[in-house]
């Protein structure tokens, strides 16, 4: 295995030259709808807040609207950003869990958004508790985005990051690299960050060269400090630097135990859930990810129902994170 061990989400399905187009300029007339709290209660101290000992749980009326006070307008869109009090989108779009102290486990499917028929597949099928990731080059991003909240999911983006094998292996436009300017790689970042609202963090898509890097690593958990952002590092690069700099700089941090659908067969993926279980009784938890194929999407669906009979958990990946900033962690 090479020390990437990266694959791409769109190897199967590429969106098209004029899908990028049409999504690059969409949010650019994006409303973002305001509710005002006499119709349903204070918006960001309601149940969209992260509590770990919330109960029940989102308020379906309003988790796919977004918190004016967490949105920064830009020439790009949507991003974004601290309230002025301080609460963060991984504060207040996280979704609640029980708080319990018994073994958990946390799953993020990534590639939301390249297949239209995938997608709706994903959020119909997959259990609330299953965290949802978005490909910023996907189609109807914000529709989905409302879909998979109005269901429950919690969702992050994935960045395009540097893989070892660049140029030859290409995660798509709006890739950070390690040998651009601060500039470049800001805007890039930028323009991803601005496709969703109502996320509560970001996770790697490839990035072996990216997250090894100290430099670039600075850069991108600066601005996800700034923002109030989760990093969900899925495990694949043994060479990432993505623990160290996210703690030191006040960002949230999970890391994955393993990706489920490296073998992309319905009896391998049950296996890989089935490792998750037993770390997750080892150690208190567990977290790992896939992509929205019909096998892991069918997988873990079955598979969720049996493990919360054997008593685990499933929770979100904002359940299970490092934050510094609270002290909380795992």
């Amino acid at each position: 295995m090479s020390p990437d061990r990266e694959r791409s989400p769109s190897a199967t399905a590429k969106p098209a030259p004029q899908l990028e187009a049409a999504s690059a300029s969409r949010l650019h007339s994006t409303f973002i709808p305001h509710l005002d709290s006499d119709d349903v209660g204070p918006l960001r101290r309601g149940l969209v807040f992260r509590d770990s000992l919330a109960e029940g749980g989102q308020n379906l009326r309003v988790a796919h609207l977004p918190d004016r006070a967490l949105i920064e307008e830009s020439e790009l869109g949507p991003l974004p950003v601290r309230a002025a009090d301080g609460l963060r989108p991984f504060d207040a779009y996280a979704r609640p869990w029980s708080g319990a102290r018994g073994a958990r486990i946390a799953i993020v499917i990534g590639g939301l958004g390249i297949s239209q028929t995938g997608t709706q597949e994903a959020i119909e099928k997959l259990p609330p508790e299953i965290t949802l990731a978005f490909a910023p080059l996907g189609n109807s991003l914000m529709r989905w985005m409302q879909e998979a909240r109005r269901d429950g999911h919690e969702v992050i983006m994935q960045v395009p990051l540097e893989p070892a094998g660049y140029p030859s292996t290409n995660p798509g436009r709006y890739t950070l690299l390690t040998n651009v300017g601060a500039d470049k790689n800001i805007r890039n970042l930028r323009w991803v960050l601005s496709r969703i609202t109502n996320y509560t963090g970001v996770m790697n898509y490839m990035g072996a060269r990216f997250t090894a890097d100290r430099k670039a690593m600075d850069l991108l958990m600066d601005e996800l400090s700034q923002r109030g952002l989760l990093y969900f590092d899925d495990g694949m690069s043994a060479r990432s630097l993505a623990e160290e700099v996210a703690l030191a700089k006040g960002v949230p941090f999970v890391a994955g135990d393993d990706v489920i659908d490296q073998e992309r067969e319905r009896g391998a993926i049950l296996k890989k859930l089935d490792e998750l279980e037993r770390i997750a009784r080892a150690k208190g938890f567990a977290v790992g990810s896939g992509i929205a194929l019909n096998a892991t999407v069918d997988a873990v669906t079955s598979w969720a129902g049996e493990v919360r009979k054997r008593g685990v958990e499933l929770v979100p990946i904002s359940a299970v994170a490092v934050d510094p900033e609270r002290g909380e962690g795992g």
